[in-house]
C-alpha cells in the first residue's frame, strides 16, 4: 500500500504532538491520559518519531524523564509549529466564530486583581466557551517559554519578538503614613531617606531596571532607589529595614507606621485617598513607567487571544493613566 505525502504529513503532526505533550506531562501515562489514548500508543508514537529523525528524543528510567539536547531544542521548535497550527486552523474558520479554548494570561498581582480581573470577568461572561488560567505574580514572566497569551508589563520592556500595545503609564512614589512622618519627620530631599525607616519590596515592577534589591535572604540586604535631579539622574542606596517579597506586605507595613516605603501609584491609590498614607518627595519622582499588554499573536491570530486583547487595552486605557 502506497502512503501519500499528505498522509505522512498528518501522521507526523500527531507524532509532534504526542511528543510535546509527554515532555509537557513529564510520562508516557500522564500523556496518554491528556491525549485519551493508550499508554502503548504513546509509546509507538515516540519510537516511531526518533526512528523518523534518527536521534534520542528523550532518556527514559523507571522513575523520571528527562529531554535530551536535540529533544529541548525540538520540543520548543514543535510547540511552535503546533501553536501556528492551530492558529492558522482558527482563523480559517473565519474572525466571526465564537472565541473558545484556554486562555492564559498574567499581570503583577495587585494589578491583577484590581484591573485585569474585572475584564476577565466580563470576558468570560460574554463568551462562555472560554477557559481562563490567570497568573498573578510579582515576578518575571516568560511568555514563550510558560505558553502565556496575553501579559501585562509594568516597566520598560527589553527588545524581544513580542507584540506590544502601550495603554498607559503609572508614577513610582515615596509614601508614609502620617503617624510615622509626624513621629519621625517628612524628609524633604532623597539623601534624607539614610535617617529614617525603609521598607522595601523586591517585586516592585520586576520587569523594569529602574530599581534592584538583593534576595530578601540575604542579612543586611541593600535596596537601590533612583531619583529625579533635574535633567540628571541620582541613585541612593539603602539598608531596609524591612524586605519583604510582595508588595501588598510593603504596603501593610507602611500603612501600619513602620516606615517609608515605594511603590507605585496605583497601588497605593487607595490607602492615600483614605488618607493612610501620604507622599513624599513628589518633586524628585523619576519619569512614569509604561503600561504594556504584550502578546504573541499576529493578526491572523486566535479569535479568543485577539478578542481579549481589544477589550483589555480599551479598559486598562479607560483607567489610565493611573494616577495618585
Amino acid at each position: 500500500m502506497i502512503i501519500s505525502p499528505g498522509a505522512r504529513v498528518i501522521d507526523h503532526i500527531h507524532l509532534m504532538r504526542v511528543f510535546v505533550t509527554v515532555a509537557k506531562e513529564g510520562g508516557f501515562a500522564a500523556a496518554s491520559r491528556a491525549l485519551d489514548i493508550s499508554p502503548a500508543a504513546v509509546t509507538r508514537a515516540i519510537v516511531a518519531l526518533e526512528t523518523q529523525l534518527g536521534i534520542s528524543l528523550m532518556q527514559r528510567t523507571t522513575r523520571k524523564l528527562r529531554l535530551t539536547d536535540a529533544g529541548s531544542q525540538y520540543f520548543a521548535d514543535c510547540k511552535q509549529i503546533l501553536t501556528q497550527i492551530q492558529a492558522a486552523n482558527e482563523a480559517a474558520s473565519g474572525i466571526n466564530a465564537a472565541p473558545s479554548g484556554r486562555l492564559t494570561i498574567t499581570a503583577p498581582v495587585l494589578f491583577g486583581r484590581m484591573f485585569v480581573m474585572p475584564s476577565i470577568m466580563q470576558y468570560m461572561q460574554r463568551y462562555p466557551q472560554v477557559q481562563v488560567l490567570a497568573h498573578f505574580v510579582d515576578r518575571l514572566t516568560n511568555v514563550v517559554e510558560e505558553e502565556i497569551d496575553v501579559a501585562i508589563r509594568i516597566g520598560h520592556l527589553p527588545d524581544s519578538s513580542l507584540r506590544a500595545i502601550k495603554v498607559g503609564q503609572v508614577r513610582q512614589v515615596l509614601c508614609a503614613a502620617p503617624a510615622y512622618l509626624q513621629q519621625h519627620g517628612r524628609p524633604l530631599t532623597p539623601a534624607e531617606l539614610h535617617a529614617h525607616a525603609i521598607v522595601a519590596s523586591s517585586a516592585l515592577a520586576p520587569n523594569a531596571m529602574s530599581s534592584s534589591a538583593t534576595s530578601p535572604n540575604t542579612t543586611a540586604a541593600k535596596t537601590e532607589w533612583g531619583f529625579a535631579d533635574g535633567e540628571a539622574l541620582t541613585r541612593v542606596t539603602i539598608t531596609p529595614r524591612l524586605m519583604v517579597s510582595s508588595n501588598d506586605a510593603a504596603l501593610s507595613a507602611a500603612v501600619g507606621g513602620l516606615g517609608i516605603t515605594r511603590l507605585l501609584s496605583y497601588q497605593v491609590k487607595q490607602e492615600v485617598e483614605r488618607g493612610n498614607l501620604e507622599l513624599l518627595l513628589e518633586t524628585f519622582e523619576q519619569a512614569p513607567w509604561p503600561v504594556h499588554v504584550v502578546h504573541r499573536e499576529d493578526k491572523h491570530g486566535s479569535s479568543k487571544v485577539r478578542s481579549f486583547i481589544d477589550e483589555i487595552v480599551d479598559d486598562l486605557r479607560a483607567q489610565i493613566e493611573f494616577k495618585v
